[in-house]
C-alpha cells in the first residue's frame, strides 16, 4: 500500500447486544412487565455501546440508524406513513403499540398501566419474508394506489444527533426509496408500488434536508435492489429518484450488496451521488468494471470483508488486491468496508470460551471484523497479518476438515438414489390406504412450545446439574403430554413436539461430524427471534441415529400416526455458516446423505410419515435469475437424495415458510414430496395461486394460523382461509396446519388456536 491511508467504514453493526439485551427488553415490554421508557433506555444503551466499540476499533466511518427495535424496513414504512388504516394511525407520532401491531399483530386490551402503550382491537400482522437471500426476515410494507406519504418521525436524524452528543460523528443509514418500493406489496389494486415514487420522494427529500441542516456530511443510502434483475423503467426510477434527492442531501454513499450489479452498473455509476459501495465478496469479478467506469471524483467503498460469514479474512491477499487500486485512485477516494452490514454475523468470538483454540483461531465475528478492517488500512507486515496467515495455514492443513470416506460415498451416488420407486399417483393411493385419513387431515408443522420449564431443564442438563436419566424422564413426560393434548384436540396426524431439540438445525448438526457450535453466536432472524447458526468447518457424516428414539417413544403412546421430523439438507446448509474451501453444492450433498440415513432408519422403525423440512430452500436462490438453474438443480437433487430411499407406502412431507413460489414452482414439483406445507395465512392464500396456475400434482397444507403473531385466530377466520384454498385446489389434496412450528409460542395461545383449526377442518368436511 502507499503511505496514504484509506478510510475504513462500517455499514452496520448487530443491534441485538452481546448478551441479547434487546431480546429480553422487547419480550419484557410485550409481556407488560416494562414500559416504553425502559425499552428505549435499553435501546439507547446498545446504540452507545456499538458506537463506542467501533470508534475504539479504529473505524473511521461509523453508521447510525442501523439500530432498530424490530426491523429496518418496518422502521422505514412507519417513518414515511405507509401504515394501513386498520392499525388506527391517522396523523402525528406513531406509537410503539402501532409499530409492534404491524410487526406482530395485536389482540390486546388496555391493561390500565400508565407506562404501557396498547393497540386496541384485533388486527393481523403484516406479511414477513426474507431479506434478499439472507435468513433475516423483514416486514413487507403495504401501499395502496391512493397512498399518501408523510414524514411521521425523524429517527435517522435523532440517532445522528444522539451519537453527536457523545462526540461521535456518524454516517446515517437509510433504506433507499426505490428499494423500499420494490420490497413493498400493492394493496387493494393492480398497480406497481414503484409508481408511487413521485409521492414518496418529497418525504425522503425532507428527511435528507434535515440531516444536512444538522451537520451530517454523508448519508449511506442502501439500494440493494440494484443487484436484482431490473427492467428499463426500474432503472429509470433510480435516475429520477437521485435527481430529486442529491441536490438537497448531504453527500450520498450509495450502498449495494448481496451481489454484483452486472447490467445495472452503468445506471448506478451515472447517479449524482458522491460515493458508491460494491460487494466484492459476492462479486469479486466486478472490481475491474467498476474501476474502469467509475467517475474519477466518485469515492469507492470496497466491500472486501465477508459480512455474511465468519471465517477469518486473508488479509495478505486482500491487501495485495487493494494496493494497486489505492495507488491508482488515491487513498482519499477509497474506503475499505465489509461486503454488507455486519447484522448477519455474531458479535464477538472472544465470548466463545468453549470453542477449542484451533477452531476459534479460524473465526472472525463482527467485533473481529472491525479489527480486520482497521488492519487493512495500515501496514501489511503488522502483527494482525502474521496471526491471520498462521490461522489460514492451520485451517488448510487440519486433518479435521477432510474425510475420504465421505468423498468416496458421494462419488458413488447415482440418479436412481435420487428417485422414488413409483410416481406420485401410485404412491398416494398406497399411502391413503395405509393411513386412512379424513378429508382435510389436520396436523402441525412439528415443534410445540419450548416453555420456561423445558428451557430450565435443558440448561440444568447442559450444566451437569441434571442427570441424563432424569432429563430423559422429563422429556418423556413432556412428549407424552403433547401426544395426549393432540389426541384431545382431535388432530389426525401427530408430532412428538421436539422438546429435546434446541434448534431445528443445531440439534442435527450436534450429531453430525464437521459441525461446531457457539454459545453466544446469536444472529437476528426477526424481531426478538435470534438463532445461533452452526459452523460447518469440515466434511459431514452421520455418526448414529439422531431422532429414532424419540419418534419410537411418541408412537408407542398413540394409535394415530406420528410424523418423523427432520430438517432437510438445503435448510441445514442455508441456516449455517458454511465452509468456504469447497462448493456449497458438495457440502449440501454430504448433508443429504447423512439425513438420508436417518430417513431410512425411521422407516425401518415403523414411521409411516416422515417430514423433511426445507424452510430455507428459496432463500438460497441467487438474486439473478440466470443463476437459478444451477442452484435449484443441486438443491432439488439434495432433497431427492435425502427422501428417495423409502418405499412407496411411506409418505414424505416437507415444509417451506415465507416464500414466493410462482417463479420456482417447477423446482418444488421436482422435489416430489408427497405433501408440502407452506405459509399462507398472512397472504390470505395468495401464495396458492402459484400451485393453481401450475397445476401442482401433489398434496398441499396451506397454513391457516400465523404462528409469528401472538393473536389467536377464530375458527371462522380459519374456515374462511380454507374456503379460499378450496376455491383454488382440489379439496382432496388439502391438509390443514399452522404456518410453521409452534416452538416460540405459549401453550395459552397454542391450545385454543389448534382447537379452532380442528373446528375449521371439521366445518369444511361438513
Amino acid at each position: 500500500m502507499s503511505n496514504a491511508r484509506p478510510a475504513v467504514a462500517s455499514l452496520g453493526f448487530p443491534r441485538i447486544g452481546a448478551r441479547r439485551e434487546l431480546k429480553f427488553a422487547l419480550e419484557s415490554h410485550w409481556a407488560g412487565k416494562s414500559g416504553a421508557a425502559e425499552l428505549n433506555d435499553t435501546a439507547e444503551h446498545l446504540r452507545r455501546k456499538n458506537w463506542l466499540l467501533q470508534k475504539e476499533k479504529g473505524i473511521d466511518i461509523i453508521p447510525s440508524n442501523d439500530f432498530s427495535l424490530y426491523d429496518h424496513v418496518l422502521d422505514t414504512a412507519v417513518m414515511v406513513g405507509a401504515i394501513p388504516a386498520e392499525y388506527g394511525w391517522t396523523d402525528g407520532d406513531v406509537s410503539l403499540a402501532t409499530y409492534f401491531a404491524m410487526a406482530r399483530g395485536s389482540q390486546t386490551a388496555d391493561c390500565g398501566h400508565p407506562g404501557h402503550q396498547h393497540h386496541g382491537g384485533d388486527v393481523r400482522a403484516l406479511e414477513m419474508t426474507k431479506w434478499f437471500d439472507t435468513n433475516y426476515h423483514y416486514i413487507v410494507p403495504e401501499v395502496g394506489a391512493d397512498q399518501t406519504f408523510t414524514l411521521t418521525g425523524t429517527k435517522p436524524l435523532d440517532h445522528y444527533l444522539e451519537a453527536k452528543a457523545l462526540g461521535i460523528e456518524t454516517r446515517p443509514v437509510i433504506l433507499g426509496p426505490v428499494t423500499f418500493l420494490k420490497l413493498a406489496k400493492a394493496r387493494g389494486g393492480d398497480f406497481e408500488p414503484l409508481s408511487l415514487l413521485p409521492r414518496l420522494l418529497p418525504v425522503y427529500a425532507e428527511l435528507l434536508s434535515k440531516l444536512k441542516q444538522a451537520g451530517a456530511e454523508w448519508v449511506q443510502i442502501d439500494e440493494p435492489a440494484l443487484v436484482l434483475d431490473l427492467s428499463g423503467s426500474e432503472r429509470q426510477a433510480f435516475a429520477e429518484a437521485y435527481e430529486v434527492l442529491a441536490p438537497v442531501a448531504p453527500k450520498l454513499m450509495l450502498a449495494t450488496y448481496f451481489g454484483g450489479l452486472g447490467d445495472n452498473l452503468d445506471t448506478a455509476l451515472a447517479l449524482p451521488v458522491a460515493g458508491f459501495h460494491a460487494d466484492l465478496v459476492r462479486a469479486p469479478e466486478a472490481l475491474d468494471a467498476i474501476l474502469s467506469a467509475a467517475p474519477a471524483a466518485l469515492v469507492l467503498s470496497l466491500g472486501v470483508l465477508d459480512g455474511r460469514n465468519i471465517w477469518r479474512a486473508d488479509l495478505t491477499r486482500i491487501a495485495g488486491r487493494l494496493a494497486p487500486v489505492i495507488a491508482a485512485r488515491g487513498a482519499d477516494k477509497i474506503q475499505i468496508a465489509p461486503s454488507c452490514s455486519l447484522l448477519h454475523v455474531p458479535i464477538d468470538v472472544e465470548l466463545e470460551t468453549g470453542l477449542d483454540e484451533e477452531l476459534k483461531s479460524w473465526l472472525s465475528f463482527a467485533t473481529q471484523k472491525l479489527g480486520e478492517l482497521s488492519a487493512l488500512s495500515g501496514s501489511p507486515d503488522g502483527e494482525a497479518f502474521a496471526a491471520t496467515d498462521a490461522a489460514i495455514a492451520s485451517r488448510a492443513a487440519s486433518a479435521r476438515v477432510h474425510n475420504a470416506a465421505v468423498s468416496a460415498r458421494l462419488a458413488a451416488v447415482t440418479e436412481a438414489d435420487r428417485s422414488r420407486k413409483s410416481d406420485f399417483a401410485e404412491r398416494i393411493a398406497l399411502q391413503r390406504d395405509r393411513l386412512g385419513l379424513p378429508l382435510y387431515p389436520t396436523t402441525t408443522i412439528g415443534s410445540f412450545p419450548q416453555t420456561a420449564d423445558v428451557r430450565k431443564n435443558r440448561a440444568a442438563f447442559n450444566r451437569g446439574d441434571l442427570s441424563a436419566g432424569d432429563y430423559d424422564s422429563f422429556l418423556q413426560g413432556e412428549t407424552e403430554n403433547a401426544i395426549r393434548l393432540q389426541e384431545e384436540i382431535g388432530l389426525d396426524v401427530l408430532v412428538h413436539g421436539e422438546f429435546e431439540r434446541n434448534d431445528m438445525v443445531q440439534y442435527f448438526g450436534e450429531q453430525l461430524s464437521g459441525f461446531a457450535f457457539t454459545r453466544h453466536g446469536w444472529v437476528q432472524s426477526y424481531g426478538s427471534r435470534y438463532v445461533r447458526p452452526p459452523i460447518i468447518f469440515g466434511d459431514v457424516e452421520r455418526r448414529a441415529p439422531m431422532t429414532v428414539k424419540w419418534w419410537q417413544f411418541a408412537q408407542s403412546k398413540t394409535e394415530k400416526p406420528v410424523k418423523g421430523m427432520l430438517t432437510g439438507p438445503v435448510t441445514i446448509l442455508n441456516w449455517s455458516f458454511v465452509r468456504d474451501d469447497t462448493t456449497r453444492a458438495e457440502t449440501c450433498a454430504q448433508i443429504a446423505l447423512a439425513i438420508r440415513d436417518e430417513v431410512i432408519d425411521l422407516e425401518k422403525a415403523g414411521a409411516a410419515i416422515i417430514q423433511i423440512d426445507e424452510a430455507a430452500l428459496r432463500e438460497g436462490l441467487p438474486l439473478r435469475q440466470a443463476e437459478w438453474k444451477t442452484y435449484l438443480g443441486w438443491a432439488v437433487d439434495a432433497f431427492r437424495l435425502t427422501a428417495s430411499g423409502v418405499a412407496d407406502e411411506t409418505q414424505i412431507h416437507t415444509h417451506m415458510c415465507y416464500s414466493e413460489f410462482n417463479d420456482i414452482i417447477e423446482a418444488i414439483a421436482a422435489m416430489d414430496a408427497d405433501v408440502i406445507s407452506i405459509e399462507t395465512s398472512r397472504s390470505k392464500m395468495e401464495l396458492l395461486d402459484a400451485f393453481t396456475a401450475f397445476d401442482y400434482p401433489n398434496e398441499i397444507g396451506p397454513g391457516v394460523y400465523d404462528i409469528h403473531s401472538p393473536r389467536i385466530p377464530a375458527s371462522g377466520e380459519m374456515t374462511e382461509l380454507l374456503g379460499l384454498a378450496a376455491d383454488r385446489l382440489d379439496k382432496g389434496k388439502l391438509w390443514v396446519n399452522p404456518d410453521c412450528g409452534l416452538k416460540t409460542r405459549g401453550w395459552a395461545e397454542v391450545k385454543p388456536a389448534l382447537v379452532h383449526m380442528v373446528e375449521a377442518a371439521r366445518a369444511m368436511r361438513g
